[in-house]
């Protein structure tokens, strides 16, 4: 395929719609739009201030904000300067920001609209550059409107296929996050083949609200719009989000499992599980209830949904599917520009797996039931760790995933663990968690659970109760949960058998270090918290916290 830059697909859509609303921003509850031509005056003016302001190209800039139509343009103009992107989470803690700040060796950051900003504060050095994003959130030398007043717009060589566009730093689950280096011709790749694959056109709207500092959103949200020419809202608070959307109505819309299993419980809360199962089970009446819940989350136009990022449970699709909602589960790392696998046009038949390889990718296993794969999409390097960049890649070129996975007959793929993941117990057997947790979680008073047992005589479960379930009778949830572990454990070979289900009290979020950015359990750090507390179960047993 020929691909073309976004800065080139900006320039496209600018030719042929460019009085057509791009950027539908709310604020105070009112959308404030932006047209492709204002897009590109904006982020041209923004490219001049900052080549004016000292920074040369190849230089490194920082984007910590929510996302709003401000990062994109953002994005655009550090493209359009040829300076390198380095997004951050808006979630991320101090030590994580002073982190990628120093080891990207960023020259200047745009800080945009944050949560914590007065927590994120002390890890932002006065050496730097800063910039506003037009919110007001920390300390700055330059506002976005006296940038935009700054500079006529910049007229300078746009940016060749083999530069490197953005440094992309993963999640961080197991330390440090390292830094994916990422081509325009990477980016580029990924971005055409997820919008051709999905069908999309400037018709699409989409909704912008998982971290643009994660490859997904970069790619299946931001890449869709310049490489459809659709329509790009945002949501202006945690609060107003279910708005937000209903006024979007997308046409495209992509989730994490933890929210659609939220989305689901306020669902069963406002009808009754009972209820709904019967009134869903009525032919004229099931279709109308479908529907109304449909146009109730605002998804209603919806074509594709979609779910990726961490495992999710088939039972939980399977619920979706009776409501008339078929959601795509889709698998990509930040090494691979998020399009790897998906299952697109939905097989229901395939609801489990993680979907077969988009055009022009390949998967195998390896050594260890390793997924290796390999794509045009692929990063170039980790930056600064030629060690690391080294042991990710085999000889004939294919990218180590870390995860392991079985590949059917048709080429779908499931994901059964991460090589790094699995530990051995005092039998001296290797356990694969992530298979027991999957199972575990279809318990629905399970939000989220993480089994360790890393020199125990048995892996034991940590659970995160639903909001629902924590409000429950105690040992209501007790016989549930154990009823559950039971029924798992019979399906596991004897050394893989749950010796017991702890039920954690602190809620497990980003705040605490226990989640990314992205929503993955830290297992790591679960396991240096609740060592010694699952030690002291005895036998297959579910306790609280408080009862040990």
């Amino acid at each position: 395929m020929t691909l073309q830059t976004p800065l080139q697909m900006l320039d496209h859509w600018c030719s042929v719609q460019n009085d057509t609303v791009f950027l539908r921003q709310p604020r105070e509850r009112q959308l404030n739009d932006l047209t492709w031509g204002q897009t590109r005056e904006a982020a041209y003016r923004l490219a001049g201030a900052l080549r004016q302001l000292g920074l040369k190209r190849g230089d490194k800039v920082a984007i910590l904000s929510k996302n709003c139509a401000q990062w994109f343009i953002t994005d655009l103009a550090l493209q359009a300067g040829g300076f390198i992107s380095i997004p951050i989470y808006p979630t991320a803690n101090a030590d994580t920001i002073r982190y990628v700040l120093q080891h990207s060796e960023a020259k200047a950051i745009f800080i945009g609209k944050l949560d914590n900003p007065e927590l994120q504060a002390e890890a932002i050095s006065q050496d730097l550059l800063r910039f506003d994003m037009s919110y007001p959130s920390l300390p700055v030398q330059y506002q976005w409107h006296q940038l935009l007043e700054m500079s006529e717009p910049l007229d300078d060589a746009r940016p060749a296929m083999d530069e490197v566009m953005t440094i992309i730093y993963t999640s961080g689950s197991t330390g440090n996050p390292k830094g994916a280096v990422v081509t325009y011709q990477s980016y580029a790749w990924a971005g055409t083949a997820v919008a051709k694959h999905l069908g999309a056109s400037a018709q699409d709207r989409v909704i912008s609200y998982l971290p643009l500092a994660h490859i997904t959103e970069r790619v299946y949200i931001e890449g869709t719009a310049f490489y459809s020419g659709g329509t790009v809202y945002f949501v202006e608070a945690l609060d107003t989000f279910v708005d937000d959307v209903k006024v979007a109505q997308p046409t495209f819309f992509l989730s994490v499992p933890r929210l659609w299993t939220l989305f689901q419980k306020n669902i069963i809360d406002k009808v009754g599980e009972s209820k709904l199962n019967l009134l869903l089970k009525l032919p004229l009446i099931g279709s109308l209830v479908a529907r109304k819940i449909r146009k109730q989350l605002g998804l209603n136009a919806a074509k594709v949904l979609g779910c990726g990022s961490a495992p999710v449970s088939p039972a939980l699709l399977q619920w979706y599917r009776g409501i008339g909602m078929d959601i795509t589960e889709a698998w990509g790392m930040t090494e691979n520009g998020a399009y790897a696998t998906l299952n697109f046009p939905f097989r229901p038949d395939k609801i489990g797996t993680v979907g077969k390889p988009g055009s022009e990718c390949e998967v195998k296993i390896g050594d260890n039931n390793e997924l290796l794969f390999k794509s045009p999409g692929l990063f170039t390097e980790y930056y600064k760790n030629p060690e690391a960049t080294a042991e990710a890649f085999t000889e004939d070129g294919f990218f180590r995933t870390g995860d392991q996975a079985t590949v059917d007959d048709e080429q779908f793929v499931t994901i059964t663990g991460r090589v790094k993941d699995n530990f051995k117990t005092a039998k001296g057997k290797f356990v694969a968690p992530v298979p027991l947790e999957r199972k575990l979680a279809q318990n629905n008073h399970i939000e989220l659970v993480c089994v360790v047992g890393s020199g125990l005589p048995y892996p034991v479960a940590l659970v995160q109760l639903s909001e629902g379930a924590s409000l429950m009778p105690r040992d209501q949830v007790r016989q549930s949960l154990g009823e559950t572990a039971e029924l798992v454990s019979s399906q596991m070979e004897s050394h893989a058998t749950l010796g017991g289900v702890l039920v954690v009290d602190e809620p497990w979020d980003v705040e605490n270090e226990v989640l990314t950015p992205t929503l993955k359990i830290k297992r790591h750090i679960l396991e240096q918290r609740f060592g010694e507390r699952v030690a002291s179960l005895k036998g297959n047993k579910v306790m609280w916290e408080v009862e040990l």
